[in-house]
């Protein structure tokens, strides 16, 4: 895992990995909460099923893939599958048990080429902020997955900065821990039919928008400095939306008594971006708004939105690449984008 001494040229902050299919739970098939074939062709949940695209999706596989382009260490997110939204106490309880042991074996194993996350379920709190205890103290894990909303009780869909949240944020702010804010579940959240994947286009970055203006306007940022937050896919519509934002606070005061500074969070030195939004433009517009100390590199892999070769003239780091010839950013940059960025989000240092 990442240290505060560790130095490699090539960091992936934004990776995800497959237990292999002998690995899941019988149970989790059984009650059809998620499961891969025996083939390796699809991932499985309920009805869904989503094509397993590329090989790297698997332990082994990644770590060939990974040296093939020269990344040197990845950290791995938890499954977006097994949030456990809407899952009673005691499957949530199994399932995280086994998300976070997964990765957690994978650290241990593999900690010169990983550091891993740790997922848990704002819904059941009490158990949320045991599992933290349990995955800092025992798996010595640093990083908390969360997803950008979680489905209450009663069946509304809430932000992860909001302040039935708060024990969770307090707790990682204890432990000094990183944070990664992810979307999923648009489509449960949004009465749309998917069509033209809009969900993962255009829904899922309007999650990640909303919980970036519920984390701003509360000042989690500021209210919780030991904890060092970072936005998937650069938070991209958070980022063109900030104007926006800052006229409706202005306009409206009303509507937004004890809040904080929008700008105050875009500026924070603990809130990081990864840079997967596919544009130089986008990528150039969020340096000019945040700084480029503040972007890490982030792959996606092996998803297909992420920097894979399953997209024609794609490769991992090719936005990167693309920026530097541009002009738009330095060499310099470009490496600390791709490596002392992301040991400052894990570590803090």
């Amino acid at each position: 895992m990442l240290t505060k001494t560790s130095r490699f040229n090539k960091i992936n902050a934004h990776g995800h990995l497959l237990p292999y299919p002998e690995q899941v739970p019988a149970f989790m098939k059984k009650k059809k909460y998620f499961w891969i074939d025996e083939q390796r062709k699809f991932m499985h949940q309920n009805d869904w099923r989503r094509p397993i695209t590329d090989k790297s999706f698997f332990l082994r596989e990644k770590i060939e893939w990974m040296a093939k382009h020269g990344i040197e260490h990845e950290v791995i997110l938890n499954l977006s599958q097994l949030y456990c939204n809407g899952i009673n106490e005691a499957d949530t309880q199994s399932i995280l048990h086994f998300q976070n042991d997964f990765n957690g074996q994978v650290q241990t194993e593999h900690g010169d080429k990983f550091t891993t996350g740790f997922v848990v379920q704002p819904a059941h709190i009490d158990q949320a902020l045991k599992e933290i205890e349990r995955c800092v103290t025992q798996l010595n894990m640093k990083l908390l997955c969360l997803s950008t909303h979680y489905l209450t009780h009663d069946g509304h869909w809430v932000s992860v900065a909001d302040e039935s949240c708060e024990p969770i944020w307090q707790l990682a702010n204890e432990h000094g821990l990183a944070i990664e804010i992810h979307p999923y579940d648009a489509g449960k959240m949004v009465n749309l039919k998917d069509q033209f994947w809009r969900n993962h286009l255009v829904w899922m970055m309007a999650q990640t928008a909303d919980t970036f203006l519920m984390y701003s306007l509360k000042g989690f940022a500021i209210k919780y400095p030991n904890v060092r937050t970072c936005f998937a896919h650069g938070a991209m519509l958070a980022q063109a939306n900030i104007a926006r934002v800052n006229q409706g606070v202005q306009g409206r005061p009303d509507l937004f008594p004890n809040t904080f500074e929008p700008n105050e969070t875009m500026q924070a030195k603990n809130v990081f971006f990864d840079s997967l939004v596919h544009d130089p433009l986008t990528l150039d517009m969020m340096i000019k708004r945040v700084g480029a100390s503040q972007i890490v590199w982030g792959v996606d892999d092996p998803y297909p939105l992420g920097e894979m070769e399953t997209v024609e003239n794609c490769y991992p780091g090719v936005l990167l690449d693309d920026m530097q010839r541009q002009g738009l950013i330095t060499q310099v940059q470009q490496q600390a984008m791709m490596s002392t960025n992301t040991c400052s989000w894990i570590t803090g240092n």
